[in-house]
């Protein structure tokens, strides 16, 4: 999901450092490169993610669009995901099973292992992952480098978490989800914390007698 689409869901996020050292502003494109996306349509992998240009997901070296405007920061991140549809791995899973079965009788044997059904699970899913293209998908991201505010182009929990842990990695830096708890606190002051934190909701919708 980008920025530029017609509707966009937000998440918002405030860096928890206060002093950022100065050097950083000169790395950030060598640390996004260092942790930029890596292809994986000729592999069987089941997932890769990481950074690459704001303007073009197949420019993960940003050779084509730098990612400094102004004083902003704009780059992507990419998710690219393998899945095999249940229906397709359970039919696969049979044949396999059935030709086990087969070959096992006709060595005179009557059942397979666990381990052995185990086994032919996991080669016939790494087999359907090599003949399926993953699904790429694109998270815009915009960093405001005055107020040192971050936005991402989501609101699903597990590609946010996601998110907070590579930008860490990647600039070393905290980020804190600007709930709306955190903005009434930042409105309010500190020392309306405590009224804050009392404070209970209101039910509107009673049910019937």
């Amino acid at each position: 999901m980008g920025f530029m689409s017609a509707s966009v869901g937000l998440t918002r996020y405030r860096i928890v450092e206060e002093d950022i050292p100065s050097s950083l502003w000169h790395e950030v494109d060598d640390r996004l490169k260092r942790n930029a996306f890596r292809d994986i349509d000729a592999s069987a992998e089941e997932r890769s993610f990481g950074w690459v240009s704001f303007d073009n997901m197949l420019d993960p070296d940003f050779a084509l669009c730098p990612p400094e405007k102004g004083p902003y920061l704009t780059f992507t991140l990419r998710l690219d995901t393998r899945r095999v549809p249940p229906a397709v791995m359970k039919k696969h899973f049979a044949v396999a099973m059935n030709e086990a079965m087969r070959a096992m009788r006709d060595q005179g044997k009557k059942f397979l292992t666990k381990e052995q059904k185990t086994e032919i699970r996991e080669q016939v899913e790494l087999r359907l992952r090599a003949r399926t293209l993953p699904i790429p998908a694109c998270f815009d991201v915009v960093w405001d480098t005055n107020r040192q505010t971050v936005w991402i182009a989501s609101t699903q929990s597990k590609l946010t978490e996601l998110f907070e842990e590579l930008f860490t990695h990647t600039f070393g830096l905290h980020l804190e989800p600007l709930t709306p708890y955190f903005q009434a606190l930042n409105i309010l002051g500190a020392e309306r914390k405590a009224a804050l934190d009392d404070f209970e909701p209101t039910v509107f919708a009673q049910g019937g007698a």
